[in-house]
């Protein structure tokens, strides 16, 4: 009994597990600051790394292999007296099941992020009581990284992510920086987590799932029954492009999936090619050099 249960805890030494859910790599582009001291903006880079990825953001337990790989770049178009003006991009992936390739998950820029930081401050912040802007954004958005990557394992399973990002933008209402408000612009924060929980885009997260579990990892198995999973899950495009005209969540999904689309089915058949391409055309004919392969291969 007892060698069976030093097994047991040979096994658990060996196989660590965490609580920590991202892989997070933060970076802080400085190159448009001219004259001015470059070491603060690589203590915010260190800083929000070692933040971003201590933070427990939940009570899942992730195997350090299974940690959400994801890209945050900061580019700093001002800075002065410790307040930064920049924009900043968001990137998330996931591995597709029984192949070395990633596939995006979430791709969105934030063109609006700006906020007061003092060389060397401590990032401690209460949830519940956020008086300080940039960790709002770093929060914010890796709850909405949590959100789609569970959506993507599971039908809806990244409600309970989705619902603390909308907690986040429900209480910076009052903050006099922008990116959280409807009347500012359809391309915000607000519109991020206000389009992914509006139940006439529910179907974007029906595919989020159907695209990635049923569709993405099967084609290790069987390429052809994948393929065809990904052209119905694509189908909810049209639904979604029809319910809600120019919606950030479909926009952002084709930021991150066009190519892709476009790799998956230039080795379609015959039918799949035109039928993906008449689709796509539908949704966002603006994109048609990005998809035009599809066609080219027919």
């Amino acid at each position: 009994m007892r060698k069976g249960l030093l097994v047991l805890f040979c096994l658990i030494i060996l196989v660590p597990l965490s609580a920590q859910e991202l892989n997070c790599r933060v970076q802080v582009n400085s190159s448009l600051i001219q004259g001015t001291n470059k070491q603060i903006f690589t203590t915010l880079e260190k800083s929000l790394n070692d933040w971003m990825n201590a933070r427990i953001w939940s009570n899942r337990v992730f195997a350090p292999n299974e940690r959400i790989d994801c890209n945050f770049v900061f580019t700093v178009k001002a800075y002065s007296n410790d307040y930064f003006t920049t924009e900043l991009q968001i990137q998330s992936r996931r591995p597709v099941y029984n192949s070395s390739y990633e596939t995006s998950l979430f791709n969105f820029m934030d063109k609006n992020v700006n906020f007061n930081y003092q060389e060397n401050q401590s990032l401690e912040v209460n949830e519940n009581q956020i008086d300080n802007n940039l960790m709002a954004v770093m929060m914010f958005y890796g709850y909405v990284i949590l959100g789609e990557d569970a959506d993507s394992f599971a039908s809806l399973g990244g409600t309970p992510f989705f619902q603390r990002a909308e907690a986040i933008a429900n209480a910076m209402q009052s903050s006099t920086e922008n990116g959280w408000k409807a009347f500012e612009s359809d391309q915000n924060r607000y519109a991020v987590i206000n389009d992914i929980l509006d139940p006439r885009l529910a179907g974007m997260r029906t595919l989020n799932y159907d695209y990635h579990r049923l569709g993405l990892d099967m084609m290790a198995d069987n390429s052809d029954n994948g393929r065809a999973a990904v052209a119905q899950a694509l189908q909810l495009l049209v639904e979604a492009n029809t319910n809600l005209p120019g919606n950030i969540v479909v926009a952002s999904f084709l930021d991150a999936k066009i190519d892709e689309i476009a790799d998956i089915f230039s080795q379609g058949t015959s039918d799949e090619r035109s039928s993906v391409f008449e689709l796509l055309m539908q949704v966002v004919p603006s994109l048609e050099n990005r998809f035009d392969k599809i066609q080219k291969n027919g």
